[in-house]
């Protein structure tokens, strides 16, 4: 039995380089759950859990019927009050900004087989077996980011503005505007990879 693996398939998607380019993004689909705060915090941590648990119990639930799937990797949307902090850059903002007052929708993506209906399906199952009530706030995530600049971070998340500021020369030098939601897709697992060898991709909508 064939299983699909998304950061095979598309790899467009899922590489970046070491420095910036333009790239489109087609819509797609992910299961997600938000949330504000700190990300090192237990909140969080309970958060990615309750999205994994979901995910692979989806996963578990297709490959019943002949349609297997790679759970792919995590991801992130970050944002934060654009009135309250508007004269801070892109660059800037994880500086300057407290990490209590960011808020992040947490996410992973689905294969296009995946609907909406294997998430309810799925959801029940983590709550009651797992107790999880963390799944009930799951939500089926629809995205079409179009025109991007990527980046691939390497090292600490600490260390990401020296990588943002890169996208930031970029799209001024090019006349680009932010045009959505800082996004982070984490091609290394965080909890297992020492912070020096951590891959992130970074994303940045614009116009």
């Amino acid at each position: 039995m064939s299983k699909l693996d998304l950061t095979k398939s598309d790899k467009v998607y899922y590489t970046a380089k070491a420095k910036p380019e333009i790239l489109y993004i087609e819509r797609t689909n992910y299961i997600s759950i938000t949330g504000t705060g700190d990300p090192s915090g237990a909140a969080f941590s309970e958060k990615i859990q309750a999205l994994y648990t979901t995910a692979y119990c989806i996963k578990f639930m297709l490959k019943a019927v002949d349609n297997d799937f790679v759970v792919p990797k995590l991801e992130a949307l970050w944002s934060f009050d654009a009135e309250k902090y508007k004269d801070i850059s892109m660059d800037e903002a994880p500086l300057k900004i407290p990490r209590t007052e960011w808020d992040y929708r947490i996410m992973i993506r689905m294969p296009d087989f995946i609907t909406k209906e294997h998430m309810q399906e799925a959801i029940p199952i983590v709550v009651n077996k797992k107790q999880i009530v963390l799944a009930n706030s799951i939500e089926f995530y629809e995205m079409a980011e179009g025109k991007v600049v990527q980046i691939l971070h390497v090292g600490p998340f600490e260390n990401e503005p020296q990588t943002l500021k890169k996208i930031q020369e970029f799209t001024t030098a090019h006349h680009l505007e932010q045009n959505g939601l800082h996004h982070e897709i984490y091609l290394s697992d965080f909890r297992k990879t020492p912070p020096e060898k951590l891959k992130t991709l970074l994303r940045e909508p614009v116009k």
